[in-house]
């Protein structure tokens, strides 16, 4: 008798972990007869096939909580869904200590697909041993780049399967053919930036960057998102007179058309996992500099073949291949086709 699958994943924030989750759970929909997601996200259960059975609280309420109460109402109502049905298999997008750890207390199996690097959220002393043991007690544990894998070896012994993310190209492209009402300036350089205003997508270091440089070149930088990390952002660019380089915009359900119209997209991340972003813009045949931060960019950038690289929080070094690459696009174009391919 096949097992009933839950999905888990308390909350639903529109990112690239997102974007994963709605292609593997509408593929597996075909796959495997019951199956269901857990979120308290309710207002993306339209992105989920009718075949599946979203399971959320109804009011509206609920969208407005933390984070952190998403995951403790996520998990109760995990623990009743097991209890009508102990023939279950659940698969942790999200919360996976507290997940296993539930799943384990109700002697049920566990699939665990972790999303960034441990270098982001392992080092307490104290949360490396929680992770380690907890993670370790897992059926599986799933990490999306092969350095990611190395790591989940070396700081919690654990043998974990490298599965790479899902992409949609030809969404991807779609998209990328709608017009935007945001525009850049076509005679300058054409920056963009995608991503969570966050301390890990550190934002920061691309805006010290560009203030280097902007005597020495022309150019415009879209920083897609939204975030806590916006009034600090902003403020920046208020008092180093960055206004008419720099536009803050929010949060996009389609940023392709605007990847799409870029000449340079830049990731300034202190961590990731496997960048669905970096991926997007290659779809996008677009020239990529990005940190070399754990995991994911050095892979998908073939070790600098596909791409520029420079070390996490390098400003001066950031600053400096942007020159570079305003002064030489053409013969840069090889890097952006070895990327494609």
């Amino acid at each position: 008798m096949q097992k009933k699958l839950i999905i888990f994943i308390p909350s639903i924030e529109g990112g690239g972990v997102e974007k994963n989750l709605f292609i593997i759970s509408n593929y597996l929909k075909d796959k495997i007869n019951n199956i269901s997601v857990i979120s308290i996200s309710n207002k993306y259960k339209n992105k989920f096939n009718n075949k599946i059975k979203f399971i959320s609280p109804k009011a509206d309420f609920w969208n407005s909580i933390g984070r952190r109460k998403k995951f403790f109402v996520g998990l109760f109502l995990l623990f009743f869904e097991i209890l009508k049905d102990r023939n279950t298999l659940v698969f942790s997008f999200q919360g996976n200590v507290y997940c296993t750890l539930l799943c384990k207390l109700l002697g049920i199996k566990v699939i665990v697909r972790s999303n960034s690097a441990p270098d982001g959220w392992s080092q307490n002393r104290f949360k490396h041993l929680i992770f380690k043991y907890i993670l370790s007690s897992a059926d599986k544990v799933i990490v999306n780049s092969l350095e990611f894998k190395k790591k989940f070896k070396t700081k919690f012994k654990i043998d974990a399967e490298c599965i790479y993310n899902p992409l949609n190209k030809k969404e991807i492209i779609k998209k990328s053919k709608i017009k935007s009402k945001i525009k850049f300036d076509k005679k300058k350089l054409k920056l963009i930036n995608v991503g969570r205003y966050a301390d890990q997508k550190d934002q920061l270091t691309l805006l010290k960057a560009v203030n280097k440089i902007k005597n020495k070149i022309n150019f415009n930088l879209l920083l897609v998102g939204r975030g806590v990390e916006k009034e600090n952002l902003k403020k920046y660019i208020y008092e180093n007179n960055l206004s008419k380089h720099v536009k803050l915009i929010n949060f996009q359900d389609n940023p392709f058309n605007l990847i799409k119209s870029s000449d340079v997209f830049i990731l300034s991340s202190l961590y990731e996992g496997l960048p669905n972003v970096l991926l997007e813009s290659q779809v996008l045949k677009k020239f990529i500099i990005s940190s070399n931060c754990p995991t994911g960019p050095r892979e998908i950038l073939l070790n600098g073949k596909a791409g520029f690289l420079f070390n996490i929080g390098d400003y001066k070094k950031l600053s400096n291949l942007i020159l570079l690459y305003s002064k030489n696009k053409k013969s840069l174009s090889k890097k952006v086709s070895i990327g494609y391919k």
